[in-house]
């Protein structure tokens, strides 16, 4: 399964979506761009600056992140010409129904270059994206986060 940065960031540390993803995750194979290397650190700097996580928590996560790609909890898929090429198409597929960010469409393009599976993320873009294109999504109703 290919996950967004954001959602691993919430297994990362403890958001209000963590325990649903920790739950409905669990045993799964994961996949990620490698692009998650720039972005999850990010998502954790941001985090610590705006105080929702102390110091050590983003160095604990970041450690965390690089044990789960060392112990290949999650296989990073390579950004290459190929996936920027892809998510070009992507962002003209999309539009201008779907105003698709640069890294948004980074990600569904890894997703279906590589995996063609399913795509695990919450982003409201990314979703819209892989509704237009056919890339199953997890949830696969984001309301199932609110049930819990």
């Amino acid at each position: 399964m290919y996950l967004d940065s954001a959602i691993i960031v919430k297994l990362l540390v403890r958001e209000p979506e963590s325990e649903w993803f920790e739950r409905h995750l669990r045993g799964h194979d994961f996949e990620a761009s490698e692009l998650a290397l720039v972005e999850v650190c990010a998502a954790l700097l941001l985090k610590e600056r705006e105080k929702n996580i102390m110091p050590q928590e983003r160095i604990n996560a970041t450690k965390k992140f690089y044990s789960m790609i060392e112990n290949e909890l999650i296989s990073l898929l390579p950004l290459n010409r190929r996936v920027l090429d892809r998510a070009r198409s992507v962002q003209l597929a999309c539009h201008p129904k779907v105003p698709l960010r640069s890294v948004d469409a980074l990600h569904v393009a890894t997703c279906d270059l590589h995996h063609g599976g399913k795509i695990c993320a919450t982003d409201g873009r990314i979703r819209a994206a892989c509704r237009q294109l056919g890339i199953a999504l997890v949830p696969e109703n984001i309301e199932e986060l609110a049930a819990k």
